[in-house]
């Protein structure tokens, strides 16, 4: 079970370089922001994944609701930053 964690953690790493892609050339804005909520939540989901490779479960979900939290105000905070300078 362990290799089948490592192998889905390892995945969701190469998936966070191809939303990296996006965040760095995206298009538009609006791209770039959903690019960046994109990659904190498969972040969310490697550490609790590591949570299982570490037997530590409880610990990494707790970090992980930290940063979920944190992810999410980011969010909002460029969208009324954006709404506010026009762009969106």
């Amino acid at each position: 079970m362990h290799a089948f964690f490592l192998g889905t953690s390892l995945f969701l790493c190469l998936l966070v370089l191809v939303c990296l892609y996006r965040v760095i050339w995206g298009p538009t804005t609006i791209d770039r922001m959903v690019a960046a909520g994109a990659i904190g939540t498969k972040t969310l989901i490697i550490l609790v994944l590591m949570g299982f490779l570490y037997d530590r479960i409880a610990m990494f979900i707790d970090i992980s609701m930290v940063y979920a939290i944190l992810n999410f105000i980011g969010t909002l905070a460029f969208a009324k930053y954006f709404e506010g300078a026009g762009e969106i």
